[in-house]
């Protein structure tokens, strides 16, 4: 027996979400033997985006019945059956969620109509439902509403028990009750966790620390640890019987804490840290006629001669080379993309100044090259990055002194950052090396930071 289950919720921070809206229709493989639909009053407001999605406001929802009116017959029409949904961890999750807070274990049997359309539907462009079901000619309503989607699944469903010839997919995907669903014990755990950026750390019964990681969101990531299958990951669940955090603000300081981290404790369930994170380097050389020149090279084969920045490819160091070629308007025969015999391609277009036939000047072009190399690599810098903070009015700062870097703290408005012997007080000092100032110049051209200050020594 199953329930073909839709939700729609209010949006918002993960495991804050209220339900606006549910359908149920209980299907017995064959048909609809009961249903239920109604909308929910969340006792909360409406994301704005969400209205536009789904055209329920929250006007519509003052009269509707709260959750705990509806939890009794949820319950009742649910009982000894699957979930079935699309992205059956979402829907159920949040079910969940609502009948933790009336002090209530809802424990069922999932299904999810996204991981079945994959495995009998591999060739299909999208297994999105609204995608899926108009490529399988599926007639739909009301998407994005509860009944209109459940409608939706519970068609793509049938499509899929007939597809499904020997059953053996469907009682493979099927979850057990420990997969998807989480126990009281780590409910419990989960609870107390932050929808903050920091580094959490899994201890088994005697304390010790079996995984560090980190993430933008410590209790969305740890659930997602909780809920994910194969045999390592049910093992570390098993193990886990406690969960501590700390709170980093910055998302680089949280990768460059776990990296430490996990290079001094070595915990039993990550995996062996790299000797090495990085493969190539985009390299600098003068030329005869005094033009800055870079180039992609494994590190291997350049050593550290001229190398302005790192990369875990080849791909990404060329990538990379293209781009600020383009950026600075760089010429590509100085720096190896082009290979014609006289000026470059771009110098016709205006995109190149004429360095590769020395109609720019030297001081001008390697003006520019300058400007990349300061931007992009610390070289032997001493500076500061300053980054997010934990809190409101407080900021991260990441030591960098001769190019290396030194360390983590945290300051208020009221610091004045600018000597580096002043800093180094606030400062938690980490060991650092090549592997962090990958981590941080990897970071640095991908994401902003807040700012950088020179300092003095």
């Amino acid at each position: 027996m199953y329930t073909i289950l839709d939700i729609e919720t209010t949006g918002g921070k993960y495991n804050e979400e209220g339900i606006t809206e549910i359908a149920i229709h209980k299907f017995d493989g064959h048909t609809v033997i009961d249903k239920f639909i109604s909308l929910v009053n969340p006792e909360k407001d409406i994301q704005p985006f969400v209205v536009k999605l789904t055209g329920i406001n929250n006007k519509m929802l003052r009269s509707a019945p709260k959750f705990h009116e509806i939890a009794k017959r949820i319950v009742e029409i649910t009982e000894g059956t699957v979930i079935v949904a699309h992205n059956a961890q979402f829907d159920y999750r949040i079910l969940r969620t609502e009948f933790r807070r009336l002090g209530y274990n809802f424990e069922r049997k999932t299904l999810c109509t996204v991981e079945l359309s994959q495995k009998l539907l591999p060739d299909a462009e999208s297994h999105s439902l609204g995608k899926l079901v108009r490529s399988l000619g599926i007639a739909v309503s009301d998407r994005h509403r509860a009944n209109g989607d459940a409608l939706a699944t519970l068609k793509l469903f049938k499509l899929l028990l007939a597809k499904d010839s020997d059953k053996s997919i469907i009682q493979n995907v099927i979850k057990a009750e420990t997969l998807g669903e989480l126990s009281p014990r780590q409910l419990d755990i989960i609870d107390v966790l932050p929808n903050d950026t920091g580094v959490y750390y899994m201890h088994n019964k005697d304390g010790d620390i079996i995984f560090i990681g980190n993430s933008s969101n410590i209790k969305k990531r740890v659930n997602q640890h909780f809920t994910k299958s194969g045999d390592r990951a049910r093992k570390l669940q098993k193990e886990t019987k406690k969960v501590t955090f700390e709170k980093t603000g910055s998302e680089l300081v949280a990768v460059l804490k776990e990296h430490e981290e996990i290079r001094r404790k070595r915990p039993k369930f990550n995996h062996k840290p790299r000797v090495k994170l990085f493969s190539h380097g985009l390299y600098q050389h003068i030329s005869e006629n005094g033009y800055i020149i870079f180039q992609n090279a494994a590190i291997n084969a350049k050593g550290k001669a001229g190398l302005v920045t790192t990369f875990n490819s080849n791909a990404a160091a060329k990538n990379f080379l293209y781009k600020i070629t383009a950026t600075y308007s760089l010429c590509e025969k100085l720096n190896g993309i082009s290979e014609a015999k006289e000026n470059c391609s771009k110098y016709t277009v205006e995109k190149c100044f004429g360095a590769c036939i020395q109609k720019e000047s030297v001081a001008d072009y390697n003006e520019r090259a300058m400007k990349i190399i300061n931007k992009y690599s610390l070289g032997k810098k001493n500076c500061v990055i300053i980054n997010k903070g934990r809190e409101i009015g407080e900021y991260s700062a990441i030591l960098i002194k001769n190019g290396q870097f030194k360390g983590i703290g945290y300051y208020d408005l009221n610091h004045q950052l600018n000597n580096i012997h002043i800093l180094e007080t606030l400062i938690t000092p980490m060991q650092g090396g090549a592997n962090s100032i990958h981590i941080i110049e990897s970071y640095m051209r991908k994401k902003k930071v807040f700012k950088i200050i020179d300092l003095q020594s």
